[in-house]
């Protein structure tokens, strides 16, 4: 035990203190996000809803997320990370403040999608800045850290947003995610504050960016991350909901199993990417592997109807989650090394925004119209296609990297070429 401890804690060593203060604000914003992932049982069972509509209002929080990370983008290339992430936690906490006050469709998804657009700006910049925050060797672990603040976070949220149901009602929720996003906003100003914050790395290292709208195979990683986003989306939205329909679950009881999932990310995430990263393995085919487990958490939902079956398509979830997403944002921020970092991010971030779109709509209209046996069962297939992109990408970077090694070869040559034409 002794020497697992100190493995735990060595799979810390190296980040930058910049590192750990964003940690700590994405935990601080995260814990009070618990606004998400009871919005679709919000709609149907205190504005009375119908999945139709639901699935309406959350492609509307797609579009929110679309149109947030692309412009996320674009301000964090202009006018730096800092500023985006500081506005944007700013100005969401009055938006989620003010969500509670919308009652029409309409108005709700109008609501939804500027309080997205506004809170997922700070996406991009986030990844930018722990680009800038970390050597390039601490590059996934510092990710990983703010993925376990995330789950850390989450894991506290719903289980706490479920008692907060139970005893104030919704509206709560609402008022405890926006003071913790302002909370948030006002510790960045203080402690990250460019006079006080350490560039580790440049953010821009190309004279002459690459566009990643031109960068074909991060198109293929596009569509591949798109897909996962969208089965792993479920979880957060038509999942909770089959937990209540079909097994009877309480918010409280589908807040502690959400919060399952954070809690376990957090004891084991960090020394499994460390143990991942001593492998030979690449950043694909260890987003590969992630990506599989996590399509056959969605095949065990229609395995049995035996309520501990929900845990176990939990728990192969969560450990998909915990090898795709780390090493996805890594192959994503070294791909940016060719381009415009915010740019090659903010289309990393657009991938999930599009599963936000299609995601949660497909997936709730599926279950109104087919049931959720079959909702599930085209999940896994969509997450079997997903496997089958990050194999072609996988191809496709080793073609290029072997194209990138013979130029370098041949220019080598020529040089020797011309050293040996002068010294005759």
């Amino acid at each position: 035990m002794k020497k697992i401890y100190q493995g735990y804690i060595a799979s810390f060593n190296g980040l930058s203190k910049e590192v750990w203060w964003l940690a700590l604000i994405t935990l601080i914003n995260r814990a009070g996000t618990m606004v998400i992932p009871f919005l679709s049982l919000y709609l149907t069972k205190s504005l009375n809803f119908t999945l139709g509509d639901v699935g309406w209002i959350m492609t509307a929080f797609g579009l929110g997320s679309v149109a947030g990370s692309w412009l996320g983008g674009k301000l964090t290339d202009t006018i730096g990370y800092y500023k985006v992430m500081a506005g944007s936690l700013i100005l969401s906490s009055l938006m989620f403040i003010s969500l509670q006050f919308y009652q029409s469709f309409w108005s709700i998804c109008f609501g939804v999608f500027i309080t997205i657009l506004v809170a997922d700006a700070f996406r991009p910049a986030i990844f930018v800045a722990l680009n800038a925050y970390s050597k390039p060797k601490n590059k996934t672990r510092s990710l990983t850290l703010i993925r376990l603040a995330i789950n850390l976070g989450f894991s506290v949220g719903p289980a706490v947003g479920g008692i907060i149901i139970t005893t104030l009602g919704y509206a709560g929720l609402f008022w405890i995610d926006g003071i913790t996003c302002f909370f948030a906003g006002i510790l960045l100003l203080y402690i990250l504050n460019p006079k006080k914050a350490r560039i580790i790395d440049e953010v821009k290292t190309v004279e002459n960016p690459q566009s990643a709208y031109k960068d074909y195979p991060y198109w293929i990683f596009f569509f591949a991350m798109g897909l996962f986003g969208f089965i792993f989306l479920q979880y957060f939205s038509t999942v909770p909901i089959f937990y209540e329909k079909v097994h009877g679950m309480s918010e409280d009881q589908i807040g502690l199993l959400l919060g399952m999932n954070g809690f376990v990310i957090f004891l084991f995430e960090m020394p499994l990417v460390k143990f991942f990263e001593t492998k030979t393995w690449s950043n694909i085919a260890n987003m590969l592997f992630g990506a599989f487990l996590t399509t056959i958490s969605m095949l065990l939902l229609n395995m049995s109807e035996w309520i501990g079956i929900l845990v176990f398509g939990m728990l192969f979830m969560t450990l998909g989650e915990m090898i795709a997403f780390p090493f996805s944002n890594a192959f994503a921020l070294k791909r940016a090394k060719k381009g415009n970092a915010g740019e090659y991010m903010a289309l990393y971030s657009i991938a999930f925004s599009f599963s936000h779109i299609f995601g949660h709509n497909s997936g709730l209209q599926l279950i109104e119209k087919y049931g959720f046996e079959t909702t599930w069962y085209v999940m896994t297939a969509l997450g079997l296609v997903c496997c089958l992109l990050l194999i072609v990408l996988r191809k496709k970077i080793k073609a290029e990297v072997r194209t990138e090694e013979e130029r370098t070869k041949e220019e080598y040559t020529e040089e020797e070429s011309v050293a040996e034409v002068k010294s005759l």
